[in-house]
């Protein structure tokens, strides 16, 4: 459950496999089950055995136990070291001085980069994991970039972003810089610099400022809103309350149905004015 790249366009996953594409203007609109729970959704494709009640404002959805699974199996904790498949190095930006490097399956093409919301990137480098670890490695110390960045900080970006030209040139001066550092390893073959944009698939032209961004979802709590853009996991909603981020990894683990009210009745972050509150829209 929750938004997924499929082939480039994002769409919202439901239980029993049903997909909703979400162009822009796109209705969205469901219901929290009144007695429901949040419950844990496994890790590496098993049911939690013990179907654990996980918090509401967690967007891993997992208990501890699966959590440690899951990531006990994970390149990008660094756990798997005999992966035979080719890496890609990127550089990927958010935002102005928002830029992170990190490595993605080549056979993954730019999915990553989807899913992470990315505005732009350009692939660095490509081979062996070991090697696109080292120069990972290499590369956030001799840039001082690092291999994360936040989401709030990427919200709170997007709606005022400086135009194609002047993030593409941000990240073709970084490029320029990894490339020509010394220290690569012999292994991993260095990749000319092709920016690649992401303003357009998100729809992030023209987007109007967040009011606020969904905290959680709660039992009986509705949320009804039409799509602006979809970038990472998140949904830039307009609500009757104004525009709502919505994180739909917060929608897993819940039972969800269509609600048959337009309004938002989840616990809120509100954004500007004097600070962020909590609030029930």
């Amino acid at each position: 459950m929750g938004l997924r790249w499929d082939d480039g366009v994002p769409v919202l996953g439901w239980q029993g496999g049903r997909r909703s594409g979400l162009e822009r203007g796109k209705r969205v609109a469901f219901a929290v089950v009144a007695e429901g729970v949040r419950t844990c959704v496994g890790a590496r494709g098993h049911e939690c055995p013990v179907r654990a009640v996980v918090p509401g404002r967690s967007t891993g959805a997992r208990c501890e136990e699966c959590a440690w699974l899951d990531r006990a199996h994970s390149v990008a904790a660094d756990t798997v070291a005999d992966d035979p498949r080719p890496y890609h190095v990127y550089l990927a930006w958010f935002g102005p001085g928002m830029v992170k490097v990190g490595i993605t399956a080549v056979e993954r093409g730019s999915a990553r980069l989807l899913e992470q919301g990315a505005v732009a990137f350009s692939w660095l480098g490509r081979g062996p994991l070991m090697a696109a670890r080292r120069a990972e490695e290499l590369l956030r110390a001799a840039l001082r970039v690092p291999d994360r960045i936040p989401y709030a900080d990427k919200r709170a970006v997007r709606a005022a972003l400086p135009p194609a030209e002047e993030r593409v040139t941000e990240l073709a001066d970084l490029h320029t810089r990894a490339v020509a550092l010394d220290g690569w390893p012999e292994s991993l073959e260095r990749a000319p610099f092709r920016g690649v944009d992401h303003g357009g698939v998100f729809g992030l032209d023209g987007l109007p400022p967040a009011a606020g961004v969904v905290g959680e979802l709660v039992a009986g709590g509705v949320v009804s809103g039409d799509v602006l853009a979809a970038a990472g996991p998140d949904l830039h909603l307009a609500t009757g309350r104004g525009v709502l981020v919505l994180d739909t990894r917060l929608m897993t683990g819940w039972e969800l149905t269509a609600a048959a009210r337009d309004e938002v009745t989840v616990p809120v972050r509100e954004l500007g004015g004097s600070g962020v509150q909590d609030g029930l829209f």
